[in-house]
């Protein structure tokens, strides 16, 4: 563990992943806090990556956006040599039910793509790389505990095996060549421009659609809920301030359970519990995420702005706001996704 705790200020940063959820509203929230900061956005446009995400960052001199896949080395390579200082990897597959129906793509970006980075800046050891992560690489906690930085992987799904494999080549990395690089692990994110198959935007979206909700199980695994906004502002202090080497948990520590979740979204929406479809639980599905984040609290003086109850509400209204994102959002290959995931598990 290193104890640099010097300050880190990018003139020019590599953001991945750019265009899906936390990349998105990480570009916008450094346009509007780091000014002086110039910005280049690089995403593969996946099903998940969507050019209207940036939307508004196209005419800012500061904004660069490269379309482009972070396992392309050459690619890398030139864009690492055009004067960057600092890579903020969200490049990532994500979500858990698609890792269950196929893993490829998930090892491919969140094991390769992290290494072809690595070695990338392994080459360029002035600069400073973090690599955003997921407090799912711990696994499932017992209803007494949370998870510190030292608490042992336990990934219970492909999804959150292969960003514990990204966490552990970047900490390899860090041991074995001295890279400038440090981790933050997030609880469940909320916000604008999530993408439709995550649970909030999907009940939301379906609901406006006159569908069910689908619920797995008996809901009542239990996750805690941080406003992306937020996450953004962490990544950004971890990156300015964190210690080269070091893992920083992030959370609001508002934890709810599923069930819980869904009757405030369709409360909000003015629904009832009829609206409500319980389904088959999926495969492998963990109990209870809970994290400790004491350190990035008291070691870098970051907290929490949005409480959950006003978030959701705020976020729940976006997406109203915002059905023309949604509806193209949810066309051609999401539906065939929505078919293969809960085409069989909902009741008509």
């Amino acid at each position: 563990m290193s104890t640099d705790t010097s300050v880190f200020q990018a003139k020019r940063l590599v953001v991945t992943g750019a265009a899906g959820f936390i990349g998105s509203n990480l570009a916008h929230w450094l346009r509007v806090h780091r000014r002086d900061t110039s910005l280049v956005c690089v995403d593969a446009l996946t099903y998940a990556g969507n050019l209207a995400n940036l939307a508004g960052l196209e005419q800012d001199t500061g904004f660069q956006f490269v379309r482009g896949d972070i396992r392309d080395a050459e690619l890398i390579g030139r864009l690492l040599d055009a004067g960057v200082d600092g890579v903020i990897n969200a490049a990532a597959h994500t979500h858990v039910d698609r890792s269950l129906l196929g893993g490829d793509d998930f090892a491919g970006t969140n094991v390769g793509g992290v290494q072809v980075l690595l070695e990338a800046i392994k080459q360029r050891p002035e600069m400073r790389f973090l690599q955003v992560s997921t407090d799912e690489v711990y696994g499932a906690q017992g209803p007494d505990e949370r998870a510190d930085e030292e608490t042992a992987y336990r990934p219970g799904n492909p999804y959150s095996a292969t960003k514990s494999g990204g966490d552990l080549l970047t900490l390899a990395y860090v041991r074995s060549f001295g890279l400038n690089a440090v981790i933050t692990r997030c609880c469940n994110n909320y916000g604008p421009f999530q993408h439709p198959e995550k649970v909030i935007p999907l009940f939301v979206t379906n609901l406006l659609a006159g569908k069910p909700v689908p619920l797995y199980g008996d809901g009542l695994h239990e996750r805690e809920w941080l406003h992306v906004e937020d996450h953004c502002a962490a990544i950004v202090c971890v990156l300015e301030t964190g210690r080269a080497g070091d893992i920083y948990n992030i959370t609001s520590s508002e934890r709810i359970t599923n069930l819980e979740l869904t009757r405030r979204i369709v409360e909000i929406m003015g629904r009832d519990e009829r609206s409500i479809r319980y389904v088959q639980d999926r495969p492998g599905h963990d109990r209870r995420y809970a994290l400790n984040d004491g350190k990035i609290r008291g070691e870098l003086g970051w907290r929490p702005r949005h409480l959950f109850a006003d978030g959701l509400k705020q976020t729940v209204q976006w997406y109203i706001e915002h059905q023309d994102w949604s509806s193209t959002v949810r066309s051609g290959e999401y539906r065939n996704y929505y078919e293969r995931q809960y085409g069989r598990r909902i009741a008509t």
